[in-house]
Formats: C-alpha cells, sequence, structure tokens
C-alpha cells in the first residue's frame, strides 16, 4: 500500500532486515532458491496491489515486475506474491543507506496519468507547514505539519484505514488511508493511534495524536498524499487556508 512506496521507502521492518542478510526475524512463507530466500504473501480477503505494497515497504510496479502480473487488480484469495526482488537486484533502499535521514533530496516527478476528479481534502491538522514537500534519504515524500505534542490527528478525506501501527521503519506511529482506488493518505510520527485497521472514517476524524520524530526537537506530522502509488504535493490537494 504511496508508485505505492517510493523504492526507497524503508519497509517492514521485519522484512527490512530479512532483505539485508537477517532473516532469522521473517516468520512469514518462504522458499529457498539456492543461498536466499524468496519471501511470499498470501493474498486476504479484501487486500489490493497498492494495500500489499504498502505493508511491506514495496512499490506496486515492484510487486507487478516481480510475479509477472498482466492483471494487478484481479488478485485471488491465497495466491502467493514475491516480495524479494531476484537476485541479480538489490532490494530497495539498500543503496541509501549511508545518507543522513534528515537530507532532502527533489521531490519525484508526478504521476503521468492524474486523476480527473478530486476529493474533498482537509488539512489533517492545525499548524504551519514546517518543510515543504520533499524527499528526505528514507524515501518519504511529503510535508511536515508543526504543532503540539497530542494535538489532533485528523483524516484528510473519507476512507479506509489499511494501515495501524508502527512497522514501516522511518515513520513512528504510522497511519495509512486508502480514499479510493487511486488515492492514499499517510500520516507519520504519531504519539498515539486511535483507529484500527479495515475501519472507515470520514474526513475530520480524530485518527492520532501527534508525536516527535526520533531525533526533533519539535512535536511534528509527517503527511503524505499518493495517487496510484506516486507521491504528489499535499498542498495542491489541501485547501488554501
Amino acid at each position: 500500500m504511496f508508485r505505492a512506496v517510493a523504492p526507497t521507502l524503508a519497509g517492514v521492518t521485519v522484512l527490512a532486515v530479512a532483505l539485508s542478510g537477517c532473516a532469522v526475524l521473517w516468520d512469514g512463507e518462504w522458499e529457498e532458491d539456492g543461498h536466499r530466500r524468496i519471501y511470499l504473501y498470501e493474498v486476504e480477503a479484501g487486500d489490493t496491489l497498492t494495500r500489499i505494497a504498502w505493508r511491506h515497504g514495496l512499490t506496486v510496479e515492484q510487486l507487478q515486475e516481480w510475479n509477472q502480473l498482466e492483471r494487478p487488480d484481479e488478485l485471488s484469495i491465497g495466491q502467493h506474491l514475491v516480495l524479494n526482488p531476484p537476485g541479480d537486484q538489490a532490494p530497495p533502499g539498500t543503496e541509501e543507506t549511508a545518507a543522513a535521514d534528515d537530507e532532502t533530496r527533489d521531490p519525484p516527478p508526478p504521476p503521468d496519468d492524474p486523476p480527473d476528479y478530486q476529493l474533498d481534502w482537509q488539512w489533517p491538522t492545525e499548524g504551519e507547514v514546517k518543510r515543504a514537500y520533499a524527499t528526505d534519504s528514507g524515501g518519504k515524500s511529503g510535508i511536515q505539519i508543526g504543532g503540539e505534542e497530542g494535538a489532533a490527528i485528523r483524516a484528510a478525506s473519507d476512507g479506509e484505514v489499511v494501515y495501524s501501527g508502527s512497522g514501516l521503519r522511518g515513520y513512528g506511529n504510522l497511519i495509512i488511508i486508502m480514499h479510493d482506488e487511486r488515492f492514499i493518505s499517510a500520516y507519520g510520527y504519531n504519539r498515539e493511534l486511535l483507529v484500527s485497521e479495515g475501519e472507515q472514517v470520514q474526513g475530520g476524524d480524530r485518527i492520532a495524536e501527534m508525536g516527535v520524530a526520533p531525533g526533533a526537537e519539535q512535536p511534528s506530522l509527517h503527511f503524505e498524499i499518493r495517487i496510484d502509488g506516486d507521491a504528489v504535493d499535499p498542498e495542491e490537494y489541501l485547501p488554501a487556508r
């Protein structure tokens, strides 16, 4: 589930560790292929390729390529998807490990085929934008909104909570909301999560409390909007203040 996640977005901790060689932490299914493991995910009811990609720190395109999916919208319950690349490809993010976490880079280009409609967006929290749209060395592409610790974090639009937890390394306590088949939003570095996966939320519903990112001096929210997994500038979609 943001391309669903940029290639350098740190994935679920256990998978990231497994791909870097410490496979003992991976408790899912796997197959042996010579001297490497192939990690597998079994499709469950309600899964979409975007959701699976998000939860494992991958991109939709990577899942399509590695699994030779011609029709990614037609997943079958019980189907097994490969979660790591062929042996001649490096796993996402490994080429960036030496970069500092707060280093910023140019944001990715906008989607090639943006939607011809708009959702009813609202700001996820009060406070000033402390960092405009940018990509940091962890692959996170979004904006940073300042505020007070414990401040309300609200759903930016109607949707379903498809992730609520701390398993995506580099985001702290994270909420991901799928608004429709194209739009997803993410809310990182929360002090407390107030909604669970599978819950339906309305725009403006309180979903979390603002926290402090590791190493940061002030509380803030990391906020992303993605279209078909591609990161976009949230301020181009949020209403003017």
